[in-house]
């Protein structure tokens, strides 16, 4: 089976590891991640299915989860300077230049240009601040499950 893709922006502060526990926080409390959702559908919305926990920490969907991973931000435990499995590591500002024209990219340049996702090796994860009028507003977090 093939890697799936997963992305989630949530608002922007400054310790990006408090933003990536609390983003990990919500989506286990909704159960969006497998194996209560076997695929959950991305991107995350008000609407999103969000049936609830099935398991009593995170650590034991992770073991539930086996071989494929969450396939979700849960896989993720904490942020790193340099990409591996996982962490979730800033996206480099060549890949950021290269990608939006930018080191400082807007929500609209980010939405437009997912497919940077695609540069992401499968257990890995990536982070991007995103800006509006020059000021940090929110972060993108966006990874491969290891299936």
């Amino acid at each position: 089976m093939g890697a799936h893709r997963y992305w989630y922006t949530v608002p922007y502060q400054p310790d990006i590891n408090a933003a990536l526990q609390a983003l990990r926080a919500r989506e286990f409390e909704a159960g969006r991640y497998n194996p209560v959702i076997p695929f959950p559908e991305f991107p995350v919305t008000v609407s999103s299915a969000a049936p609830g926990r099935g398991h009593a920490s995170i650590e034991s969907a992770l073991a539930a989860a086996q071989a494929p991973g969450t396939r979700s931000i849960l896989d993720i435990g904490s942020v790193a300077e340099e990409p591996d499995f996982f962490v979730a590591a800033p996206l480099c500002e060549d890949t950021l230049q290269a990608t939006y024209g930018t080191i400082r990219p807007t929500r609209e340049m980010v939405d437009a240009h997912l497919a940077v996702i695609g540069h992401l090796n499968r257990g890995h994860a990536a982070y991007v601040v995103i800006y509006a009028d020059e000021v940090p507003r929110e972060i993108l977090f966006a990874g491969y499950s290891f299936d």
